[in-house]
């Protein structure tokens, strides 16, 4: 099957930046929310983006002008009547997620491919709220979208290999490098990455070291470009914490156990650099 039209499910931060590499790669994209306020966010920050191209360089005032062409706004979910793949990268709640591909399994034409960006959720549950489980996958982009180069295409139980295929094939046209995941909980990236930035907490609630010594130790012991608390409150301590979670009921192990302090920021809503407080100040 050939890909030419994509639906990007959710106009936030990765919402807007699976977008944008995809219009700046040729395709004609649909931007939907269910709010066109939170739509016109997502295509101007795709524009500033863009702009910031143009001014490197990088990019020409018309090839800006161009991919911002390839972007038409959505309100209305029914415009998935007219895609070849829906890209959801909405909230990482599991009945926000199955609700959503129930819906677009009802209006999206046969033939279209259903993926989720999820970071952690099991593919295979998802794909079991729509009729058509062989045609969903996870199609999970790293942050920021248009910067990093890693795509993890994880199947789920029933994804056809031809699905995988078509998926696979789409994310190098994205300039993206595809690596081939089963379903499990967190996926490889999370998996790895959470528990290590899990560890650090523990770190200091133990009182082992300050946050910005654990992080001075990773960058310049480890060779990290970024300590995993800094890390930490730019990804989100909710979302962290919520990954966490995942993996602890997921596997059953106490490895995954949340460490105490992280539950203790998210309830003091200290959240990271989105709140202005984390681990540091913002």
């Amino acid at each position: 099957m050939e890909i030419q039209k994509i639906m990007v499910i959710g106009a936030g931060q990765m919402g807007s930046g699976i977008a944008q590499v995809c219009a700046s790669a040729g395709f004609d994209v649909i931007l939907h929310d269910i709010k066109e306020e939170f739509v016109n966010k997502g295509y101007h920050s795709i524009e500033k983006q863009l702009q910031r191209q143009v001014e490197k360089g990088r990019l020409t005032p018309q090839e800006k002008d161009e991919t911002l062409q390839r972007i038409t706004p959505s309100v209305e979910l029914s415009n998935a009547r007219f895609i070849d793949i829906a890209i959801e990268a909405v909230v990482e709640k599991m009945d926000v997620k199955t609700t959503l591909f129930h819906e677009l399994d009802q209006l999206a034409p046969d033939h279209a491919i259903l993926a989720t960006n999820t970071s952690s959720l099991p593919i295979t549950e998802i794909a079991a709220a729509t009729k058509r489980p062989e045609k969903v996958i996870g199609m999970h982009f790293m942050n920021p979208v248009p910067v990093m180069k890693l795509v993890e295409i994880i199947r789920g139980l029933a994804t056809d290999d031809e699905v995988f295929q078509n998926i696979y094939d789409l994310t190098k046209k994205l300039n993206k490098v595809p690596v081939e995941v089963n379903d499990f909980p967190g996926f490889v990236s999370n998996r790895i990455l959470m528990p290590m930035i899990n560890e650090a907490i523990y770190t200091v609630y133990e009182g082992v070291a300050s946050p910005e010594a654990v992080d001075e130790v990773m960058k310049l012991g480890m060779n990290h470009p970024m300590g995993p608390l800094t890390l930490a409150d730019f990804i989100g301590l909710d979302t962290c914490l919520f990954i966490m979670e995942t993996l602890h009921e997921g596997f059953g192990d106490d490895k995954y156990r949340p460490c105490p302090l992280l539950r203790k920021y998210v309830k003091a809503g200290w959240l990271g650099k989105k709140t202005g407080r984390g681990f540091y100040s913002y």
